[in-house]
């Protein structure tokens, strides 16, 4: 042990008044140095969760070097509330002959009763740490129910204004109209059909629109910009988006009345805060109004959407209905393979394609036999309907959104019965069938109402087609697409059988 001296050992990851200092840990220390050489490492700052610790790792490496004896720490969490890096760095311990003590707990760590101890407490040590961490993220779960302000980078458009919620002091957002014109410009460009993300930059760089705060236009910034709920005006529309991508959302739908926008969580089993992915995020309203209007906001989402793998769009090129064809054995979307015949292109399973799971559709699907089947389906379609496109922008209609409100309620309430079905009686069955049988009319005859204001002419830009057939040859690729994501759902093929899904 001769020229070896005793490594006295400091922690503190946050100042707190109640908390103790590493010159008061280090002071305690000294003491059970009774008069032989010391040296001092001290780590500030920095977490006892792991050991990626500038001073600790300092202090391993002259343990490797054998110069220290012991090391002392003022408490057992100081060195570590990690079990697994607390085991490991005893077994170090032990390999070069080194003792650990605790000035407040006393540890005879040269016996095995002593050794258990001394992990029994880490034990304890780290419990303690995971009930901390558990216990700061409800409390900020539960704050984010509440639609309060959660800090974090503050959306371009915004700037911060102090308010009260349910007499909780915190903030909301208030628009700085030189970027929120900047915000409702980048929607409205983005809505255009053939717009791109890379077309708005060009655009704001021929023009000279310089981002405020210094950060250069890009196609991920704006693509966020797109995507985040913070500047809708949030109704029914936005409600059932956000329920159909699996979002968890705090709010009723009575609530969603088009004027306050959302705020978007990663809840508590998704880490990721990739906008993205919205499956089992929160989403709750905000306390400030929305910038976009709903359609606008969904149309850009839904493109967004659309184009998340930049594979899609590559594979769009090939037919305008990649994305709506699904294989009606598996599920799984048709992709467009080509072949060296006349035909050259023609329909395919990718769930077949790529891992040879299922059987296929059962015949040869040619793109263009299927694309002039189709054509002549949103023909007729749009025969019916008498129109092919509206206004972009329409009055936002109260008396819909409140009866796409009521469908929600109806929606909500038959899904309700139907899950005590399983349990219940012979009486009660007969209450829940006729209960069933009165709310589905009412949803019957409401959904009419909607589609009916839906293809009502709201603005004098509507346009009314005589002949569907005339302007289909007109329309641009994208525009086509638009057409079909506007009026289908989703096309199923198997066998001989087609089955289109409509939306209207």
């Amino acid at each position: 042990m001769k020229g070896r001296y005793i490594a006295l050992y400091g922690r503190q990851s946050l100042y707190k008044e109640d908390s103790i200092s590493v010159e008061t840990q280090i002071e305690y220390c000294k003491y059970e140095t009774h008069g032989e050489p010391y040296k001092i490492y001290i780590d500030k700052g920095y977490s006892g969760k792991d050991i990626n610790r500038p001073a600790f790792e300092e202090m391993l490496s002259d343990i490797e070097k054998r110069l220290i004896s012991s090391v002392v720490v003022y408490k057992l969490d100081r060195i570590s509330r990690s079990i697994l890096d607390f085991s490991n760095m005893m077994e170090v311990f032990q390999k070069y002959e080194v003792e650990f003590i605790s000035t407040t707990e006393k540890f005879d760590t040269s016996t095995p009763i002593g050794r258990a101890m001394l992990n029994i407490c880490i034990v304890f040590a780290q419990l303690e740490r995971e009930t901390i961490q558990k216990r700061i993220a409800d409390a900020y779960y539960a704050r984010s129910k509440k639609g309060l302000y959660m800090g974090g980078r503050v959306p371009y458009g915004f700037r911060l204004e102090k308010t009260t919620i349910d007499g909780i002091h915190t903030s909301k957002y208030v628009p700085i109209t030189e970027e929120a014109e900047h915000i409702k410009l980048i929607y409205a460009m983005y809505a255009e059909a053939g717009t791109s993300l890379g077309a708005i930059i060009r655009y704001f760089k021929e023009n000279h629109i310089e981002n405020m705060r210094g950060v250069p236009w890009n196609t991920a910034r704006l693509s966020e910009l797109i995507r985040n709920p913070v500047y809708v005006r949030a109704d029914a529309d936005v409600y059932n988006f956000y329920k159909s991508q699996g979002t968890n959302i705090i709010n009723p739908i009575e609530d969603f009345t088009g004027q306050n926008a959302c705020y978007l969580y990663s809840g508590t089993k998704d880490e990721s805060n990739k906008l993205s992915n919205l499956t089992d995020k929160d989403l709750v309203l905000a306390p400030h109004e929305g910038l976009i209007t709903s359609k606008t906001w969904l149309k850009c989402r839904n493109k967004c959407l659309e184009n998340r793998q930049s594979a899609t769009n590559l594979k769009a090129k090939n037919s305008w209905l990649i994305g709506k064809v699904k294989c009606g054995k598996c599920g799984y979307a048709l992709t467009v393979t080509k072949a060296n015949t006349k035909w050259g292109r023609y329909f395919v399973c990718s769930n077949r394609l790529n891992m040879k799971a299922c059987e296929g559709v059962g015949m040869t699907i040619y793109a263009d036999i299927l694309e002039q089947y189709l054509f002549t389906a949103v023909k007729n379609k749009l025969c019916e309907l008498n129109v092919l496109t509206t206004t972009d922008e329409p009055v936002m209609d109260h008396k819909l959104n409140e009866r796409k409100i009521k469908l929600g309620r109806l929606e909500a309430e038959i899904e309700e019965l139907v899950s005590k079905i399983n349990n219940a009686n012979e009486v009660l069955m007969k209450y829940i069938n006729e209960k069933i049988e009165v709310l589905d009319a009412e949803r019957t005859e409401l959904k009419k109402t909607i589609d009916l204001l839906n293809n009502t002419p709201c603005d004098k830009n509507m346009l009314i087609i005589v002949n569907p057939a005339d302007k289909w040859e007109k329309l641009s690729f994208t525009d086509r697409q638009a057409v079909v994501d506007a009026l289908i759902t989703v096309i199923y093929i198997s066998g001989n059988q087609i089955d289109i899904i409509w939306k209207v």
